[in-house]
């Protein structure tokens, strides 16, 4: 479980997330969208321990983040949107190294890193340096390390970037697997489509406030559109198209 509450962090006078709530329960795929510059990362970076909220709580797998701090990122996982790779290690090198910062080692170790370069299809690359992979490559190298220690929780920010189509397959169809076994996700993209697919219920965050939540359905009911996909329920929620800026540039 993730769960936020009244979160609020500042820089200087400007308020990048207002008061924000949310929970990402466990088994669910939560979608956490919203247009640029609404606080997004801002958010992930405050849940995943990399910056300090101004005000607010921070709650993972029943760990206060501001009190428990090494057990709520223990029971954690994280993949950013630009992670960072030490490129002159192996990618089982990688894994392991990545693992022993959670504390695995011993035999099990090796199965483990083993089992998750079959899972995410890296296995024939796993002596080779991480400076010679793809993008898509190192976007499951980096996926493979955040499932290492079997979190119960995972966070999320822009999974499908660089991914070609298979890859992209792969990553929903384990994603699906995991919230199964009921591991929370909170998951930030752009893409839309990617989030009507896969996520069980959606926040749309606009200037670090929460707009709109629920499932598909129900954020379709909410912008009288019960029907549409949910690009045009997005943009209707949100309060623009952008097709008047256009005519206007024009």
């Amino acid at each position: 479980m993730i769960a936020v509450y009244d979160l609020v962090k500042k820089f200087g006078d400007f308020t990048a997330v207002d008061g924000l709530t949310l929970e990402a329960r466990a088994g669910e795929i939560h979608g956490f969208l919203g247009p640029n510059g609404a606080g997004k990362t801002t958010t992930i970076q405050m849940i995943a321990g990399l910056l300090k909220p101004t005000a607010g709580r921070i709650v993972v797998n029943g760990y206060d983040l501001a009190t428990d701090t090494e057990a709520a990122k223990a029971s954690l996982g994280f993949i950013p949107d630009r992670p960072f790779i030490y490129e002159k290690l192996t990618a089982g090198e990688f894994l392991r190294f990545h693992g022993a910062l959670y504390g695995l080692n011993g035999n099990g170790v090796g199965d483990r890193v083993a089992e998750m370069l079959d899972l995410f299809e890296l296995r024939e690359w796993e002596d080779e340096l991480v400076e010679s992979f793809s993008h898509g490559m190192r976007q499951r190298l980096v996926m493979s390390a955040a499932f290492l220690h079997r979190p119960r929780a995972l966070l999320v920010d822009e999974p499908m970037i660089g991914l070609d189509p298979r890859g992209a397959r792969l990553i929903k169809a384990v994603f699906r697997r995991m919230s199964e076994r009921g591991v929370a996700i909170l998951m930030s993209t752009h893409t839309l489509e990617v989030a009507q697919e896969m996520c069980d219920r959606i926040s749309i965050v606009v200037k670090g406030r929460i707009i709109a939540r629920g499932t598909v359905e129900e954020l379709q009911r909410m912008a009288g559109s019960p029907d549409a996909q949910l690009t045009p329920v997005f943009l209707k929620l949100t309060g623009g198209s952008g097709l008047q800026e256009i005519d206007e540039a024009f």
